[in-house]
């Protein structure tokens, strides 16, 4: 975790046309919480966010703050106020479970779109790469660096960094 992590130009950027009414979400795959430190309102994080914790036992919410108190803590492990039970950062880990919800949530946002735009992602790890064929709307961006298998399937493909790309769009749309 690197809590000093400030957003990049395309977290600011990608608040900023959100706030102008040119985005209605965010879908990520990210857990640092930085698109909502840009400003973006309606983030959909697929794994979850380490700026969340709950208790595995009785689900009592807590903030990062607490997981850092040393004295919420029995040897390294963070125990619940409540409870003793163990409190942990709510992100999906490995071979568990996307939050249903948020994948609903996603796919909506995704397939109620005009213009789909996919950014600074290899579009490699799934389920959340299968999101794109729920996209009805009219227009596919992939901007990313690198080539990915869904190059072939966008309208326009942009090799660029995505802070980048999205500066460039916000100076053009005088932001």
């Amino acid at each position: 975790m690197f809590v000093d992590a400030k957003p990049n130009r395309a977290h600011v950027a990608l608040a900023r046309l959100e706030k102008a009414g040119f985005l209605s979400a965010v879908v990520t795959q990210n857990v640092d919480g930085l698109h909502q430190m840009a400003g973006s309102v309606n983030v959909l994080e697929l794994h979850g966010s380490n700026y969340r914790q709950y208790c595995m036992s009785c689900g009592g919410r807590y903030s990062l703050d607490y997981i850092f108190d040393s004295k919420n803590c029995v040897g390294v492990v963070p125990k619940c106020r409540e409870c003793g039970g163990v409190v942990r950062p709510d992100v999906v880990l490995y071979e568990e479970q996307l939050d249903e919800k948020v994948v609903r949530s996603a796919i909506l946002a995704i397939s109620a779109a005009d213009c789909l735009i996919v950014g600074g992602t290899s579009l490699v790890v799934y389920p959340a790469a299968g999101f794109l064929r729920y996209f009805k709307g009219r227009k596919v961006v992939v901007i990313n660096k690198d080539k990915t298998s869904y190059d072939g399937y966008a309208d326009l493909v942009i090799r660029e960094s995505i802070g980048t790309v999205f500066s460039g769009v916000i100076e053009q749309l005088n932001l």
